[in-house]
């Protein structure tokens, strides 16, 4: 296989699968990328002028490859047969059955893969993980391909996982701070690394066993985790004793050992990976026989939960203990700024606690519709009492709207609840808004994004996380 004829197939268009086959395309026009999904409004949607995912300037880099040399197709077979390397990118959700529920990782659609792989497989594959999996999934993976496979194919399993922020995603993949590859074979490592060596820095190109690739991004998104649940951590004595959760962190931030990064503190960390990859560590360390591990980890998960109810409970309090038929402005209901990915965002959570105090909301969000939004709601209401009762549908179509502004959802509104960091919420004409809203006005910065003095002065009565 010389790199010029290389040839890559992805199984699974989603969040990682999209965005690194667009990016190996844009920077290897030689090479032929085929992103494979057998959903077909998705690769519907990705040969389409509105992908089905956001992130700035991707539209960019998939218009300048797709069609040159980067395919969106569901003919998964053909594709896979055709192809040199594979990479495996499809969903790992947490288990909500079963031995490990709410907890290990469901590798249901990671096995079905491998035996489509081997299946269809001829010759020699490169296969590669690049979803996120417990530590020794490639050994698994590694015995579903030889033992089902035709015996007309051979295998090389790699791990190269992800290390995307979303809302950066495209910055991340033109200019990682490191790509991760682990394997047993050098040779197939090599090749691999050859191809993100077109544009990576060669230094930048990390080499380990199997193993230890899994483990790292698990680890990784731990540790992340545990910064952000220990800042909030922290909010919580601030709002207690006066001090301020940003100068806090600024001061200790300083301090070379422990850096800036990642101690913002806020209603809660979301997305589909932090509480995902945690709870997947916790349980790999009970299966392992290390429970002292497990409840350190998986006091970072009820942190987080924590901070959420906090905050829910904090608007409820202030609003003299009632927000019943008041009718609160969402302000931002996707995870963080700069995607339309809503999984596991803490304003789920909050618009859930609300709701059952019965408030009436009105959403807006720049990049999320209704319909992705009851979404959310219903499965989580779903998933915490078993089944979606006709009361709570009914509360879901009853008490949320959306509104096609930041303003628009403020008028008339008793509150507003920042809950994602949207840049265009601190442009807002807060003059008007004021004179919109019944009063007293109460903002509630679940993002600490705004100007506490600005708006106190126009008449708000602002509250925001970790400050008194």
């Amino acid at each position: 296989m010389s790199e010029s004829s290389l040839k890559i197939c992805c199984i699974g268009a989603g969040y990682v699968g999209g965005p690194t086959m667009a990016m190996i395309a844009k920077q290897c026009p030689d090479i032929e990328v085929n992103v494979v999904d057998i959903n077909e409004s998705r690769i519907a949607a990705w040969n389409s002028d509105s992908l089905p995912i956001y992130e700035p300037g991707l539209d960019e880099v998939v218009r300048e490859a797709r069609g040159r040399n980067l395919f969106f197709t569901t003919d998964v077979s053909e594709k896979i047969k055709t192809s040199d390397m594979i990479f495996i990118s499809v969903n790992t959700p947490t288990k909500t059955f079963g031995i490990g529920s709410g907890r290990a990782a469901n590798l249901e659609f990671v096995e079905k893969c491998a035996r489509e792989i081997a299946l269809h497989a001829e010759g020699h594959k490169i296969v590669i993980e690049k979803s996120t999996l417990p530590v020794r999934t490639a050994e698994a993976v590694k015995r579903i391909l030889n033992s089902a496979s035709n015996g007309s194919a051979s295998f090389d399993v790699l791990s190269n996982p992800e290390f995307l922020a979303e809302g950066t995603a495209v910055t991340d993949l033109l200019n990682p701070d490191r790509v991760l590859i682990g394997g047993e074979s050098q040779e197939a490592i090599e090749k691999l690394a050859n191809v993100y060596g077109r544009w990576v820095r060669p230094d930048s190109i990390i080499r380990t066993n199997l193993w230890s690739s899994e483990l790292s991004k698990l680890t990784a998104n731990a540790f992340l985790a545990q910064r952000v649940s220990s800042i909030n951590a922290i909010s919580a004595l601030c709002e207690a004793t006066g001090a301020d959760v940003d100068e806090v962190a600024n001061a200790i931030g300083t301090d070379s050992r422990i850096g800036p990064k990642f101690l913002k503190s806020s209603v809660g960390f979301g997305g589909s990976c932090f509480q995902k990859d945690i709870l997947n560590l916790v349980y790999l360390c009970e299966h392992f026989g290390l429970p002292e591990v497990a409840a350190y980890w998986e006091q970072v998960v009820l942190m987080n939960d924590y901070q959420k109810r906090r905050f829910s409970t904090s608007i409820v309090k202030t609003m003299f203990n009632t927000v019943s038929d008041k009718k609160i402005a969402i302000w931002g209901f996707a995870f963080k700024k700069d995607t339309n990915d809503t999984r596991e965002s803490a304003a789920i959570y909050v618009c859930r606690d609300l709701l059952e105090e019965r408030a009436r909301l009105t959403i807006y969000d720049p990049k999320v519709g209704l319909d992705q939004i009851k979404q959310e709601l219903i499965y989580l209401m779903s998933a915490e009492f078993g089944t979606l009762s006709e009361k709570h549908r009914k509360l879901i179509d009853d008490n949320v709207e959306v509104a096609n502004s930041a303003e628009a959802a403020a008028s008339g509104a008793h509150a507003i609840a920042v809950l994602t960091e949207w840049d265009e919420f601190k442009e807002v004409d807060f003059d008007a808004v004021y004179r919109s809203m019944k009063k007293p006005a109460f903002l509630f910065d679940g993002r600490n994004l705004m100007d506490r003095e600005k708006l106190s002065k126009i008449g708000f009565e602002v509250y925001a996380t970790g400050k008194s």
